[in-house]
């Protein structure tokens, strides 16, 4: 689209009912007008291979196809195709003029109540998630089936998809995912593929490959008057025919994401009450890799679009990154056994940032001192407490009752054959010997994660503390000499350090830690 069509749209003049602003965003395939009541959403003319929009008759056909498809979910919300014309004063919606394209327009859903954001606030309920859960549940115990929608459940047709994903993101290597990465994900994919070959069989025979949504995470997600899930896979058959555990498997990948693998649990005791589907579990991992690489791929065709800015290319960029990681992080971590995991650094050293990357990789929970430390006290998680050092909910005596609370948690875990991370200061020999006994109880290897980072930039993330929105520690520069004087240092008799440098770019200190964990 030039550039004059872009600005045309940009005026409220363009639009046929009376609204104060537009506003643009873009995806890697749209352009996104969100008027005081609408959306006008107009296809990119690109062609990804797996998607061609270069023409006008193809981009009307598919805003017809998103119409019709995307009303099985939202009847209310999708209102038709109009028509883009050029007039004299620009690029105008359903005015007088030769066509130069088309756009679905949408009701506007209320952004606030987007499920990502509700997330990032902290807003959702175990009960919002029920909700979300019975809605799908329903859609695909209605969704259709044929033949030809059951043949996209053989392991062919997947490997196909998988292959596709491979050869684009070969582009890629080195700019958002590393080649041993690569490798690592597609040798575990084919081995998957050859060893599963008669639980993809039976999907097909028990009638789970149906069409679906093909779209379903927390961004397509509006928890409003009722849940409306959106913006349906509409430019690709095999990417909407699929198996049911695909379609959930993006939307429990986007919990895992966001740092809330929690709410899986929640979605799939309610989405199996309802399907009876107790076979999905054993495919989940398999497809919320294949939900994360195409993500991680979505993402890395945005440095590609020159239409975008160099400031969203690059958050795009991260996001990729990430996304990619999770990816092989579903395949390595496999190869984990039940560990104890804990941190051991100053103030600002890193460690929580070391703790969430660690968790968001391996999907091992990790367990605050600073926030069980306010369930304690019965305080808000991001309230502070800027008591003198010491004191109020640091004493000695509140100190102790919250390591004891972590160490029942990671008694817990352990007792579960799950591995955690216990993210705490661990200043006293004494409470690190206590959570290695703990480890020996159960057999279970133990590693302790020394952070530490030049004293610069420690007092640097100190001070950005204090203007977070969103931090539960209360640790400040001026209370940073005290606990460094209280400071145990690791002995070298404590054995199984992991030391880090966290200067360094977090993905670099993760993979550290993989390495000395044997599993990367």
């Amino acid at each position: 689209m030039e550039q004059r069509t872009l600005k045309s749209l940009l005026k409220p003049s363009a639009y046929p009912e009376a609204t104060t602003s537009v506003r643009l965003v873009q995806t890697h395939v749209s352009f996104i007008f969100i008027t005081d009541n609408f959306v006008y959403k107009i296809k990119k003319p690109v062609d990804f291979e797996f998607l061609n929009f270069t023409t006008l008759d193809r981009r009307r056909f598919y805003c017809n196809e998103e119409v019709r498809l995307n009303r099985r979910l939202c009847p209310d919300i999708y209102l038709g195709v109009v028509e883009v014309r050029e007039s004299s004063g620009g690029a105008m919606i359903d005015a007088e003029g030769p066509v130069i394209d088309y756009a679905v327009k949408m009701k506007r859903l209320p952004e606030e109540r987007m499920l990502d954001r509700l997330l990032r606030a902290g807003e959702v309920s175990d009960g919002d998630i029920r909700r979300i859960a019975g809605t799908i549940a329903e859609f695909h115990l209605n969704a259709g089936r044929s033949e030809e929608i059951d043949s996209y459940g053989r392991v062919e047709r997947i490997r196909w998809n998988w292959d596709e994903n491979f050869q684009q993101i070969a582009g890629f290597i080195s700019v958002t995912i590393g080649n041993r990465d690569l490798l690592t994900i597609r040798e575990w994919v084919e081995k998957f593929l050859a060893e599963q070959e008669g639980l993809f069989a039976s999907r097909v025979s028990q009638g789970f490959i149906r069409e679906c949504d093909g779209d379903i995470h927390t961004e397509n997600i509006c928890l409003a008057d009722q849940v409306w899930v959106f913006d349906c896979i509409e430019f690709n058959n095999r990417f909407r025919y699929s198996d049911t555990a695909a379609d959930i498997a993006f939307l429990l990948m986007d919990f895992d994401f966001h740092g809330r693998p929690d709410l899986s649990g929640v979605f799939l005791s309610e989405y199996v009450a309802i399907t009876g589907d107790r076979d999905i579990c054993r495919l989940l991992d398999f497809y919320k890799t294949y939900r994360a690489v195409i993500r991680g791929k979505v993402e890395s065709f945005r440095l590609r679009d020159p239409h975008i800015p160099e400031n969203e290319k690059q958050a795009a960029r991260e996001r990729a990154i990430r996304y990619f990681r999770l990816a092989r992080g579903y395949v390595i971590r496999q190869r984990l056994p039940p560990t104890l995991i804990i941190t051991c650094g100053p103030m600002g050293s890193g460690k929580s940032t070391v703790a969430a990357g660690l968790s968001l990789e391996l999907g091992i929970e990790a367990v605050s001192s600073d926030r069980v430390r306010k369930e304690l006290a019965a305080v808000p998680e991001y309230s502070h407490d800027f008591s003198a050092y010491g004191t109020g909910i640091y004493s000695a005596a509140f100190t102790e009752a919250t390591y004891g609370e972590l160490l029942a948690r990671a008694e817990q875990a352990l007792a579960g054959g799950r591995s955690v991370i216990i993210d705490a200061t661990f200043r006293r020999r004494g409470e690190r010997d206590r959570f290695r006994a703990l480890a020996g109880k159960f057999s279970a290897p133990f590693r302790i994660i020394r952070t530490t980072a030049p004293e610069d930039l420690l007092r640097k993330r100190l001070e950005q503390r204090l203007t977070s929105p969103r931090e539960a520690s209360d640790g400040r520069w001026e209370l940073f000499r005290k606990q460094q004087e209280e400071f145990e240092p690791l002995g070298q008799d404590e054995p199984n350090q992991i030391s880090l440098d966290t200067s360094l770019p977090l993905h670099d200190t993760i993979n550290t830690i993989l390495h000395a964990l044997g599993i990367l």
